[in-house]
């Protein structure tokens, strides 16, 4: 019976991780990589500043005086965004930029950004354009989903005017875009912030494009 009880208990753990497993497989079922882990091929931007190296695309600033962006060459629209991020020092500031154009003659970008470091981690901030805080987390949301220094998975969930943005499970902003002339599509494009040296190093980067 003892015996009879141990396969029983095994069969159910097998049962479960399978049924775990062909969850994950669903989730992310229709998601294909931006970046191909190898070089920077279809982006565009400062490869002074941005590598790649060894699955993960890094940036990385001794300090400069302006934003830099590296941008993807293709537009999207509507679309769920994964990937995971990791920076250092924890008091820099970067983020994704998303149905964002470049700004001429300007190191600038223009439109949406999932926010990241220090205070600003999870906030959606309107770069370069309305130059303010559309939406942030509630209180303690950041303090119990953020993981300081460590790889932190972030997801950006744009469809019409509707933006969620999720940090390791957590949603962190909500918005509704109220104004129907602010653009629905553009580049995607990660930020070294202007200021003092940091690194900000991305790696699973993946799209669903929601037709």
């Amino acid at each position: 019976m003892r015996r009879l009880s141990v396969l029983l208990a095994v069969a159910l753990i097998g049962g479960a991780g399978c049924a775990l497993a062909r969850a994950a497989g669903e989730k992310e079922e229709g998601f294909v990589p931006i970046f191909n882990g190898k070089d920077l091929s279809g982006w565009e931007g400062n490869k002074k500043l941005w590598t790649a190296r060894d699955g993960v695309l890094i940036g990385r600033s001794t300090g400069i005086r302006h934003n830099d962006f590296l941008a993807t060459t293709k537009e999207y629209g509507d679309f769920i965004l994964r990937f995971q991020i990791r920076l250092k020092p924890a008091n820099a500031n970067s983020g994704v930029q998303f149905r964002s154009k470049r700004v001429p003659n300007s190191h600038e970008v223009a439109g949406y950004q999932a926010d990241v470091g220090g205070a600003w981690w999870g906030k959606l901030y309107d770069e370069a354009r309305r130059r303010k805080v559309l939406a942030g987390p509630g209180k303690g949301v950041i303090e119990k989903a953020l993981k300081p220094g460590d790889w932190n998975d972030y997801e950006v969930n744009a469809v019409g005017p509707h933006i969620r943005l999720k940090i390791n499970g957590a949603t962190t902003a909500d918005y509704t875009e109220p104004d129907a002339k602010i653009g629905r599509s553009g580049v995607i494009a990660v930020q070294i912030h202007g200021g003092g040296p940091l690194e900000v190093r991305f790696r699973n980067l993946r799209i669903k494009e929601l037709k």
